[in-house]
């Protein structure tokens, strides 16, 4: 299981490395799948299966088609991918960085195994994860609607970003 765990760890820095050396939307688009894909890996190898199912499939269902719509109104001709050398080389300086700054803070990290939220007591009538659910809806509730009206906002953001010049967002790509 901890390998497991380190090849989610290293695609989440291939993924996230991916994601921000990339010039076209396209490209950072499948990163983006690939490092929330990854990520909730991670949370399912943690303990937290159902929050990584529910992250998943808002993430996917949401963002990914607000992303989707803003890459298909800024479409370019011949977009630049992972072989192009530019995005090889800062592709390459962000890993570099990643590993450069690990080896300066790993100062004794690797010796505390880290528990999953179902190893703190056999008892427990709930899991972990889902008892967080409940509270998110219950004492969250202010955070939660804030976080839906940042979206909304981001959305509206995109959308006039990728407008062009006063054509307006029906336009023909």
């Amino acid at each position: 299981m901890v390998y497991i765990m380190y090849l989610f760890l290293f695609g989440l820095i291939l993924g996230l490395s991916a994601v921000a050396s990339n010039p076209s939307p396209y490209f950072a688009a499948l990163g983006l799948v690939v490092v929330a894909g990854v990520g909730c890996g991670v949370l399912v190898e943690h303990g937290g299966s159902f929050l990584s199912l529910i992250l998943f499939l808002i993430y996917l269902g949401g963002m990914l088609v607000v992303f989707a719509f803003a890459s298909a109104m800024a479409a370019e001709p011949h977009p630049k991918g992972w072989a192009h050398w530019p995005v090889l080389a800062l592709m390459a300086f962000y890993l570099v960085w990643v590993i450069i700054t690990l080896l300066m803070f790993s100062g004794g990290w690797y010796e505390v195994s880290p528990e999953t939220v179902d190893e703190f007591n056999e008892l427990f009538v709930f899991r972990g994860d889902m008892g967080g659910v409940a509270l998110m809806y219950s004492t969250g509730g202010g955070l939660l609607i804030l976080g839906a009206w940042t979206l909304l906002l981001t959305l509206f953001v995109v959308l006039e970003l990728t407008r062009g010049l006063s054509r307006g967002a029906l336009r023909a790509v």
